[in-house]
């Protein structure tokens, strides 16, 4: 047998055992739920301009409003699809989970926890409250999990560990 097939024999018993062994596979719809959430954010704030959530940042008193703002935006939007791809996810995280941090003690902790308030119903239909820290609490729960569990088997990361043999 040359090497090459043997090789070849080891990735392929590799990706079989991946895909057999069902342990790992909840981490996927976590990392697309997380990390489209993110990139979601992000592209809101990219679309709107980082100019315009610098403003919110000043009025909450955030040093260095305009740099923070762009540097959160890049962070959910690459983050974001490094969760997606199952890439890094350890050291990503950590300033995804910052920003998350910060997001709870600067804008949601004062609205309580749940994340969906009806403030009204009306004949033009239901008008909503605040936002709670209910779904800054679920990315975060999430974002651990996927940081010491691993991003699962169909994942950049499970692939650069099949490649290294």
């Amino acid at each position: 047998m040359t090497e090459f097939s043997s090789r070849r024999q080891l990735a392929q018993a590799n990706w079989t055992a991946a895909f057999t062994n069902t342990a790992g596979w909840g981490a996927l719809p976590l990392r697309l739920a997380i990390g489209f959430g993110f990139m979601a954010h992000g592209y809101a704030k990219f679309a709107r301009g980082p100019e315009a959530f610098a403003a919110v940042l000043h009025t909450l008193g955030v040093p260095a409003p305009l740099l923070l703002a762009w540097a959160t935006t890049l962070v959910e939007i690459v983050g974001g699809a490094t969760v997606i791809l199952g890439a890094f996810i350890p050291i990503f995280s950590i300033p995804m989970a910052i920003i998350l941090i910060t997001a709870f003690f600067t804008v949601h902790a004062p609205y309580g926890y749940f994340s969906v308030k009806f403030a009204e119903v009306t004949a033009n239909g239901i008008k909503f409250g605040t936002v709670g820290y209910e779904i800054v609490t679920v990315y975060l729960a999430g974002l651990i999990c996927l940081a010491i569990n691993g991003p699962g088997p169909l994942s950049v990361d499970a692939w650069r560990m099949r490649k290294r043999g």
